[in-house]
């Protein structure tokens, strides 16, 4: 399985990133940097987390619009898996790529802890590793992700199965609305999730919940993650 980490000035999950793609595939990602305008032929591509560009006008705008991302784009039109995380997530609803958009923390502090996520839907290209409803862990570390987006969109997402995790059991740390965590586009095979799955993929973090989204993704060695 061969996969790419997008890289970007401000970005500093970009080597947990790697890890963990390494941990799993075993095999170093390639890293495509900004000014690029094509990506190699991967299984796999991840935004990873971070303040690229400092977060300047809004968190992820001038990102979106780095050469890279167009090079994304154009992958996601072809059927290529994307992942986006935190920053990623961001980069990717500011790019198009995902709808709705990522507001301030609702308390307007930084959040840095553990949640819990429901599956909402195992059946998504990012979720077949884990089991329908199933509650997992995951860390957290953001001041920007506080999902909205309008009541169309999210009767669209609610109608298509296309949200794939909520924050569970009271833990929403930012006040998304309807506690949306992680959602995919039309065609399921772009992902945008506020959580870090890289930063739980091995029992020396903890736990493996995070490990069955890039086992999912890359279709390798499917066990629900407990």
């Amino acid at each position: 399985m061969k996969t790419a980490v997008v890289l970007l000035p401000g970005l500093n999950r970009d080597r947990d990133m790697i890890a963990a793609l390494t941990t799993i595939t075993g095999k170093v990602p390639a890293t495509v940097w900004q000014t690029e305008t094509a990506l190699p032929d991967v299984d796999l591509v991840v935004v990873p987390g971070g303040f690229s560009f400092g977060d300047y006008l809004r968190a992820g705008a001038i990102a979106a619009r780095s050469p890279v991302m167009r090079a994304v784009a154009e992958a996601a039109a072809k059927g290529v898996p994307v992942l986006g995380v935190c920053n990623g997530f961001q980069i990717l609803c500011e790019a198009g790529l995902l709808p709705g958009a990522l507001m301030r923390n609702a308390a307007l502090r930084f959040v840095c802890r553990e949640v819990k996520l429901e599956v909402t839907n195992a059946r998504t290209r990012f979720s077949t590793a884990y089991e329908q409803g199933q509650i997992i862990r995951c860390p957290v570390a953001h001041h920007d992700g506080n999902y909205f987006a309008d009541e169309a969109t999210l009767k669209a997402l609610q109608d298509h199965d296309r949200i794939v995790f909520r924050y569970a059991d009271g833990t929403n740390p930012n006040g998304a609305i309807n506690d949306i965590a992680g959602i995919v586009n039309a065609a399921g095979n772009v992902l945008g999730m506020m959580p870090h799955p890289e930063n739980l993929i091995e029992p020396d973090h903890g736990g493996t919940d995070g490990r069955g989204i890039f086992e999912s993704a890359l279709g390798v060695s499917q066990s629900v993650a407990a």
